[in-house]
């Protein structure tokens, strides 16, 4: 039986899907809603043997969930890597699922790794506890700048937010709409803070219960936290061939241009790729320089003669060595 193919531009009330077979003529297309009938009578419509394809986006992950067993191969779509063809200038919902359909028959996109529910749990955890530190460090910042906007100076305490500085800070009044401003931002920090602990909690314990995290924290400046990080976003460290795909993955690799007989000119880093891989692997080179290894004596130097910052991005990329070095492998 002849395969097809089939290309969805999912949105997210509605997919628009465009079947194709091995030589590229169109064999049906249609619009389907996103809710579970919907999806159940796109499945209908499809055949045993078809490999249908959908570019990754928000509700990517729900709809692949959806479709996993239900047709023979389904493939997550870098739409920013694959070659798409030549030859609609226009860009429309039917047109993009065209674009695709044809892309996958051609054996010509790039497909994206499609992490299983247990990493993506594990992915929810840590990103929901980096969000939560975030926010509240930009309340600590609002904070700060509410007291000097009113000109009042704190204790010399190396700390607002803890010990005598947190005491100082929790008995403070200020007048008018500041004081206002003063006790809802310290009463959302609280809740913040203790949210935050809540989740670290968390992550404490996921991170000793998991293996691999375990090995990660044998790494120096590695500890729960970043560990049970590199470990989620990783997910599967055999879809690395080697250390460098891994740190061009976390988008800690210089650019590199070069044409005819221009030698090649590095650049800054691309920063593509998992923006919260790059951070903890940036986060765990901080304390790089500290260590009494070679490796620590290496970022030295190199923080000497290039600065902190080269020192940090070349020693996380040297950290992904050693990722793959202790790296539990079955």
């Amino acid at each position: 039986m002849e395969e097809h193919y089939i290309g969805v531009d999912l949105h997210k009330a509605f997919f628009q899907a465009c079947a194709v077979d091995g030589f590229g003529g169109r064999c049906w297309e249609d619009r389907f809603p996103t809710t579970p009938a919907g999806v159940r009578a796109f499945v209908t419509r499809t055949r045993p043997e078809v490999t249908v394809g959908v570019e990754a986006s928000g509700p990517t992950w729900h709809f692949v969930d959806q479709l996993h067993g239900q047709v023979a191969r389904v493939v997550v779509v870098d739409a920013a890597k694959t070659r798409w063809k030549a030859g609609y200038p226009a860009k429309t919902d039917r047109l993009d699922a065209r674009r695709l359909a044809d892309a996958l028959r051609r054996d010509s996109v790039v497909t994206i790794y499609y992490p299983p529910p247990a990493i993506r749990e594990l992915r929810e955890l840590c990103r929901y506890r980096r969000s939560l530190v975030r926010t509240a460090t930009s309340l600590k910042h609002r904070l700060q700048a509410l007291l000097l906007r009113q000109g009042v100076v704190g204790p010399d305490v190396s700390s607002l937010w803890q010990g005598r500085g947190a005491r100082w800070l929790a008995a403070l009044t200020l007048p008018g709409r500041a004081g206002e401003s003063l006790t809802g931002l310290r009463h959302v920090l609280a809740e913040v803070a203790g949210q935050v602990a809540v989740v670290e909690a968390e992550v404490g314990r996921e991170a000793a219960a998991d293996p691999v995290a375990s090995a990660l924290q044998t790494l120096p400046g590695i500890g729960p936290v970043l560990g049970l990080t590199i470990r989620a976003e990783i997910g599967d460290i055999a879809r690395f061939p080697d250390p460098p795909h891994l740190a061009s993955y976390a988008g800690v690799v210089p650019r590199v241009r070069q044409s005819g007989l221009r030698h090649a000119r590095p650049g800054p880093i691309t920063k593509q790729g998992s923006p919260w891989l790059r951070w903890a692997l940036i986060e765990a080179a901080i304390h790089g320089p500290n260590r009494a290894d070679a490796v620590g004596r290496w970022g030295q130097q190199l923080a000497r003669q290039k600065g902190a910052l080269k020192a940090r991005v070349a020693m996380a990329r040297a950290l992904c060595e050693e990722i793959f070095t202790v790296w539990p492998r079955r």
